[in-house]
């Protein structure tokens, strides 16, 4: 995806938020250090923007730049590291990297045996993060040398600290190493844990992909409120608005999204028109069929990464 100095720390308020989760990863908040990790506890392999997110957060919240050990190859985005947090992000992966009691894994899915290779040598005692999509556990057991990792299923709302990732662990991992991976990706936004790693598969459709689902809608009522006479701006405006304040009512009440929708579909009214339509054209079951076939793939992508 698109690299960038993006991240969810920006966010008003956030900082307190933050800064207790810190806390409770035992990391430093200035000199007075006094954590079970070493001052360089947490590396980042790949600096794109999920690993921006979290730096970020981690930054704004008082972790000492001189924590956090990043290895990105490509130079633009070691830059803007630099320039947005204050660390010093290396090109590649030496022996610095055995000061870490976390590794967390952010590279494309593609490149990471590649990028593992040169590190294997120096991270097996660590703690394994994977926020990568489609690279089972086994496989970052083999490439580390550790078995105790965790794997993440993220979505892109945490870039802006409004996301939701859900969150598997290996049985080697202890329930003080899951706490820290909580804190430490706090500020993304939500995380929930899964019994089994191929739930991972269904949190990877239904929300891994699923702004995208979102987005996709969004361009629909943009598209009809044109066609009405509406200027593409307005229409923006009200979709944007009408997805964001259902989603906020939903999260605050305590009916069901089934109830809630009844509540504004009156008989014989416009909304009724509108759903009486979409049921006659099949929408739900082929929504339904459409997250059945992500997460499908996310099997398939499984079974090769």
């Amino acid at each position: 995806g698109r690299r960038g100095p993006l991240c969810a720390a920006r966010h008003a308020g956030f900082a307190w938020l933050a800064g207790a989760h810190v806390m409770a990863l035992g990391l430093s908040l200035g000199a007075g250090y006094t954590g079970r990790m070493n001052p360089s506890s947490i590396a980042f392999i790949g600096g794109g923007n999920m690993a921006t997110a979290i730096i970020g957060g981690l930054v704004q919240a008082g972790l000492p730049a001189a924590s956090i050990l990043v290895v990105e190859p490509f130079e633009a985005q070691r830059d803007r590291l630099a320039q947005a947090f204050g660390v010093a992000p290396q090109a590649a992966a030496d022996a610095r990297l055995a000061q870490a009691g976390t590794v967390v894994w952010a590279v494309k899915p593609q490149l990471f045996a590649e990028a593992a290779a040169p590190c294997a040598a120096h991270i097996a005692g660590a703690l394994q993060l994977s926020v990568m999509a489609g690279i089972r556990s086994p496989a970052i057991v083999r490439a580390s040398g550790s078995a105790r990792v965790v794997r993440a299923m993220p979505n892109t709302p945490a870039l802006i600290g409004q996301g939701v990732a859900g969150l598997y662990a290996r049985p080697e991992v202890s329930a003080a190493e899951r706490d820290e991976v909580q804190a430490l990706l706090a500020p993304t936004g939500q995380s929930l844990w899964v019994a089994r790693e191929e739930d991972l598969d269904a949190v990877t459709a239904i929300s891994g992909s699923g702004p995208a689902y979102v987005f996709y809608f969004l361009e629909c009522m943009v598209q009809a409120a044109t066609e009405m006479g509406l200027s593409a701006e307005q229409g923006r405006t009200l979709a944007q608005a009408t997805f964001a304040g259902a989603a906020a009512l939903a999260s605050q009440s305590p009916l069901s999204p089934t109830a809630l929708r009844e509540q504004v579909t009156s008989k014989g009214g416009t909304t009724h028109a509108a759903i009486t339509s979409l049921d006659a054209l099949g929408v739900k079951a082929a929504f339904v069929k459409a997250l059945h076939a992500a997460r499908a793939r996310a099997e398939e992508l499984g079974r090769t990464g």
